[in-house]
């Protein structure tokens, strides 16, 4: 799961990214305006975490643009103000959360989670394709019922493929969304996504699953029956 986090107080900004880095989160970080608008452009986030008072304008404004864009990212604000009336704008312009600093990091995980949760299983823990079966909270997939062992990668992919059956996912967004976009802008080539895809492929057959990830030649892939 990809995250974007805009706060221009470095220090926190760094705690948040180290702890969401060790919950297994892909995270990415900007501290003004205009790199966390230039991100939202060019990206796409399963949440954004952003502080009203920026550097150059207000995540309100963000949220706003993540909204006219159309991405289905959810929002948490982060802001030092408990202020009822940004609470109330925040949410009416679509975030999903608030939370007043200080606030514990195991706090501001259990949120992110439960975001992603409601956006992609619909509230639920549990997410069952066919013979597949994913437990978010633990991380865990079974095929008939019996455990498939993934690196967090993998695991991370065929998440990613579940949320977005039936979408062809190109290389490079498969690559961005997992690792975020230093990687796709640093990568000689991109054939190690192949790599990631081909293991997940095996390890699921293997277990019994039907092959439901299919190459789209020229393009990328999709997960479909």
């Amino acid at each position: 799961m990809n995250l974007l986090v805009i706060e221009d107080e470095v220090d926190l900004l760094e705690s948040i990214t180290e702890f969401l880095i060790s919950e297994n989160f892909s995270v990415e970080s900007v501290t003004t305006f205009d790199e966390a608008e230039e991100k939202i452009e060019l990206y796409e986030y399963d949440c954004v975490i952003v502080d009203i008072n920026l550097p150059g304008g207000s995540g309100l404004d963000i949220i706003r643009k993540l909204k006219e864009k159309k991405q289905d990212a959810g929002v948490i604000i982060i802001s030092a103000k408990d202020s009822l009336e940004d609470k109330l704008t925040g949410l009416d312009i679509g975030a999903d959360d608030y939370l007043t600093k200080p606030f514990h990091l195991s706090e501001l995980n259990a949120r992110v989670k439960s975001i992603i949760r409601r956006r992609g299983f619909q509230g639920d823990n549990e997410k069952v394709f066919n013979e597949l079966t994913i437990l978010y909270n633990s991380r865990k997939v079974l095929v008939n019922g019996k455990k498939v062992e993934f690196t967090r990668k993998e695991y991370d992919l065929l998440l990613y493929f579940l949320m977005n059956k039936e979408k062809v996912l190109s290389k490079e967004t498969i690559c961005e969304h997992l690792w975020g976009d230093d990687m796709s802008l640093s990568a000689d080539s991109l054939d190690f996504i192949y790599t990631h895809i081909k293991n997940l492929r095996k390890k699921l057959i293997d277990k019994g699953c039907r092959d439901y990830i299919k190459t789209v030649y020229g393009i990328g892939y999709k997960f479909s029956e």
